[in-house]
């Protein structure tokens, strides 16, 4: 949880103030749901839909269970209401309505995060948001960024990748010609898509090493480089999976490149990333182990 949360007299067992009647919390719950239905039914179709943003099933259980698992954290703090909650409620209504008339699902999705912010500060105070802001943090992850954001990362990773094989193709006996994000192979012309571009599994992984960090790792430091990490890995398995298709297709069969095995590729390079992840971790453990911490 965080830090500043921790700091907090460990021998409150009682809070300040009453906890605000179930039925204030429910109603508003409600309201919520109301105004964010369309919101949040859109949101989840696209996770149903869109292999890109699978991972977003995942965010929100994972910060439930990091809230149930500091829920004796949340017991001991002292509820202070903040009327500065309202203040966050207003600035979410404003997000709400502007991503709503510029079509920008981005700003209506963050909106609502914007308004559990202020319905946590408005009810309980600034101190349970402070011990909550990872967990709230996290579900940023579960948003699908922007198209225009999206677009302008893609076409980086499928121009990287498609130079990466390239490169490494003629090493290994396959004589290509590369063209944009075309490789041009004896036999066939392999197009980096934007499928192959590796944005898929980098989302994914990204979360995943945040996931990660947080279990398995108490140093800061440490987790956020598991999460920079996370990105050359994951362009460098991928890059690894163009050059396998190439390998199928010069060495075997094309058929056999563009079917099965180019299709399980990805779950393969997957697996491989996260072996990369916890090999780094684990190398990093050896190198600077933590104080107190025997061999």
């Amino acid at each position: 949880m965080n830090p500043l949360a921790q700091t907090e007299p460990a021998t409150v067992t009682k809070p300040a103030h009453s906890v605000p009647p179930i039925w204030q919390l429910a109603v508003l719950g409600l309201l919520t749901l109301g105004l964010y239905s369309s919101t949040l039914f859109h949101l989840v179709l696209q996770w149903w839909r869109n292999p890109n943003f699978s991972h977003g099933f995942f965010v929100p259980l994972f910060s439930a269970f990091i809230l149930w698992q500091h829920r004796e954290l949340f017991v001991r703090l002292p509820a202070r209401p903040s009327w500065s909650g309202l203040g966050l409620l207003a600035g979410a209504m404003c997000v709400l309505v502007v991503g709503q008339m510029g079509a920008e699902l981005f700003l209506s999705r963050f909106s609502l995060l914007l308004a559990l912010a202020g319905l946590i500060v408005l009810y309980f105070g600034w101190a349970f948001f402070r011990a909550a802001l990872f967990p709230w943090a996290f579900l940023v992850l579960a948003i699908p960024i922007p198209a225009v954001i999206f677009n302008q990362i893609t076409f980086p990773l499928q121009m990287l990748a498609s130079r990466f094989a390239a490169a490494v193709l003629p090493l290994l006996g396959v004589p290509i010609l590369r063209d944009g994000n075309i490789i041009n192979l004896p036999s066939m012309a392999l197009e980096v898509a934007e499928a192959c571009s590796g944005i898929r599994s980098l989302m994914s992984l990204v979360t995943l090493a945040v996931i990660y960090g947080y279990l398995m790792e108490k140093r800061i430091w440490v987790r956020c480089l598991l999460v920079l990490a996370a990105v050359p890995i994951a362009v460098v398995a991928n890059s690894v999976r163009i050059i396998g298709t190439g390998l199928l297709v010069q060495y075997w069969d094309p058929d056999k490149a563009e079917g099965y095995f180019h299709a399980s590729w990805g779950w393969i390079i997957f697996v491989v990333s996260l072996i990369l992840l916890f090999g780094l971790h684990s190398l990093v453990g050896l190198i600077w182990r933590e104080k107190g911490v025997e061999p």
